[in-house]
């Protein structure tokens, strides 16, 4: 398994950028599909993002907004967030699955980072 952590998180204005960092060790980064994940205060953890080598997929409240993508020479998988609203507030989490296929299931991936914390402010 791979180690995950994140990095990136903040608060920003709405209509603000941000850019997440997921950082993993490990030599078999490469083959791991990888996602992104948030839960918002009061919720539960939602999809938002994820990646594989052949497609990447995202929730419908981030479509247009948000661009997953990855380094696997730097064994890092971003987030790219922009146009960003007060609803978008949350703790983001990294998540990976030894796997080809992403998947927006959180019961689909086998290991987690310990997530960043997002504030948009209004």
């Amino acid at each position: 398994q791979v180690q995950l952590a994140e990095f990136g998180g903040g608060l920003v204005q709405a209509g603000g950028s941000l850019r997440l960092s997921c950082a993993a060790s490990g030599r078999t980064f490469s083959s791991y599909a990888m996602g992104w994940f948030r839960q918002a205060p009061g919720k539960e953890r939602e999809f938002v993002a994820a990646l594989s080598a052949s497609e990447r997929t995202y929730a419908d409240s981030v479509k247009g907004r948000f661009t997953i993508s990855r380094d696997n020479a730097k064994n890092t998988v971003y987030l790219q967030m922009n146009s960003l609203k007060f609803e978008d507030t949350a703790v983001y989490y990294c998540a990976g699955r030894l796997a080809y296929t992403a998947s927006y299931r959180e019961t689909a991936y086998d290991c987690w980072g310990r997530g960043t914390r997002v504030t948009v402010s209004s």
